[in-house]
């Protein structure tokens, strides 16, 4: 069970005493989509075009692994990001992968992993798949990456403004929902069905305006 956390609606948590590890900690979507946005299309192109892979393979391989990270982030959400231990460096981990955006939620600047750890981490997550995937690497680690730069985005918007569709606000009420309610429901971010499938969505609650809006980011700045 999460360990509850007092929101506050001003400032930053301060990770390293560092400055410039400090500095190391925060990022912009932009700046990852940067990164990862012409991989993404390189390998695809590489396995279309040098690895003889069919346009129908790679489509659907691509997409299979979109889906594949849905399920990812549910389970880290769930299993890792909201881990208790007595264990101090675990503890430490918890906070500095997950539990500073539920103290600080308005923190626009960490909802993405920053460069440096994420290239570190997506050099490791493409050594894995190629010891299972061999070339299909290169199909299926852009649809993984897209699948992460979709969640991430999806996770700033909903911190950001309201629902743009009326569809999409179910999706918006279960992320808030685990925000202010219950830290033990409502896994999914970019997408709610996981939630449905393991139970954890949450099913008549009514959602509390005024505390929402202390979980989004001020508009002032």
């Amino acid at each position: 069970m999460q360990v509850e956390t007092k929101v506050k609606n001003k400032g930053q948590a301060r990770l390293f005493e560092s400055e410039y590890l400090e500095i190391l900690t925060k990022t912009h979507p932009l700046i990852i989509w940067g990164m990862y946005l012409p991989l993404i299309i390189w390998s695809l192109w590489f396995a279309y075009n040098s690895l003889g892979y069919s346009g129908q393979t790679v489509m659907l391989t691509f997409l299979g692994a979109i889906l594949f990270w849905t399920l990812a982030e549910y389970l880290l959400h769930r299993f890792v990001f909201h881990i208790v231990s007595e264990n101090k460096a675990i503890a430490r981990l918890a906070y500095l992968l997950h539990g500073n955006h539920h103290e600080y939620p308005r923190d626009r600047q960490r909802l993405f992993m920053p460069p440096v750890p994420s290239l570190i981490l997506a050099a490791v997550l493409f050594a894995l798949h190629w010891i299972f995937l061999r070339q299909a690497t290169f199909m299926f680690f852009p649809g993984f990456i897209l699948g992460y730069l979709i969640y991430g985005t999806m996770h700033y918007a909903i911190h950001a403004f309201n629902p743009p569709f009326k569809w999409m606000k179910a999706l918006w009420r279960n992320h808030h929902l685990h925000h202010y309610k219950d830290h033990d429901r409502g896994f999914g971010v970019s997408t709610s069905i996981w939630d449905h499938v393991f139970g954890t969505f949450f099913i008549g609650v009514q959602e509390d305006k005024e505390k929402s809006q202390e979980l989004m980011f001020d508009k002032k700045s």
